[in-house]
């Protein structure tokens, strides 16, 4: 009796995961699912993988599987099957269930184990597709706590057919979402035949990049120009948020690149709220009259201010 190498059939690695397994087997399933696959072999391969999962995704049977790996890894062609395996030594000979495999029930017979034939996978393997959808949202979708409306093309059963259809769902955005999220929403995937349950909705979370805020996690960063004397003096000026404007106080002295950080005026988290980072940038005016001109001459004849100074005591 040849040994069967499950983790080759489901195109695996024996170290692979639980979620990996699992993956690799939903693929597999809908493939060779005779409902959808009418090719001869396609029903005899889909109860193989299903087999293959059946065993893996159990953490006992995996286990013991492993043990008669070792053996049955070392000679694929089943011309030397594990030490005391064959002809069903330790395992009460097989079972008369012909869906599974003579090598499955020689190992695993007359155990149970949470095996109840080949209609469990069926089941499993009938459940409806997964549907991935890349969901654009603005920074003020998030403040605002609104609800959007998607639309996506989603796999139906109908008629033992599968074909296309488009979908739409009205879906409120989450509170802390951020960049790059996956977010699942259960049983708005595909439909499934029969009873199977749907398959799920997962939205990529893609942020639309706003013209005046960046984004650092759930901080926001905008730049405020600001006016020499602004500067220099100290001012009040008004800088924008996502929820309306607010006024800010620029403190005298103010350098190129300073920070003032405004709490609670960031993105929404699953526990509080971001802060809004001002970014001070000192703007020199585009255009000067002969009178400005002349006020800047005074100034500069009259401070002793060298922005350079520490480059002389650097090379001093």
């Amino acid at each position: 009796m040849e040994f069967k190498d499950y983790y080759k059939l489901l195109g695996v690695e024996p170290d692979a995961d639980v979620k990996t397994i699992k993956t690799a087997y939903r693929k597999l399933a809908r493939k060779y699912h005779p409902d959808v696959n009418p090719e001869p072999g396609a029903e005899d391969k889909f109860k193989e993988v299903a087999e293959a999962y059946g065993v893996l995704k159990n953490t006992e049977t995996r286990a013991e599987y492993d043990e008669l790996y070792r053996y049955g890894g070392k000679s694929r062609n089943g011309s030397q099957p594990p030490p005391g395996w064959q002809g069903g030594a330790q395992s009460g000979g097989a079972q008369s269930d012909a869906d599974f495999s003579d090598f499955f029930n020689s190992v695993f017979g007359n155990r149970g184990g949470g095996f109840q034939g080949y209609s469990d996978f069926e089941q499993s393997a009938a459940r409806g597709q997964d549907v991935e959808v890349e969901m654009p949202i603005f920074l003020e979708d998030i403040v605002a706590d609104v609800a959007k409306t998607i639309e996506y093309r989603m796999p139906v059963f109908e008629n033992g057919q599968v074909r296309d259809v488009n979908k739409k769902l009205k879906v409120k955005i989450p509170k802390g979402v951020s960049d790059g999220e996956r977010i699942r929403l259960k049983g708005q995937g595909g439909s499934a035949q029969g009873d199977a349950p749907s398959g799920d909705l997962y939205l990529h979370i893609r942020l639309v990049p706003h013209p005046m805020f960046d984004v650092e996690g759930h901080n926001l960063l905008v730049t405020l120009p600001v006016a020499p004397w602004e500067a220099a003096l100290g001012s009040k000026v008004t800088v924008p948020t996502l929820t309306g404007k607010i006024s800010l106080s620029v403190p005298p002295n103010s350098q190129s690149g300073q920070k003032l950080r405004i709490k609670g005026k960031g993105l929404p988290m699953k526990n509080g709220t971001g802060d809004l980072y001002v970014i001070f940038k000192i703007v020199i005016p585009e255009n000067t009259t002969d009178e400005s001109k002349a006020l800047w001459q005074s100034l500069s004849e009259a401070s002793a201010f060298d922005p350079r100074a520490q480059w002389e005591k650097q090379n001093a």
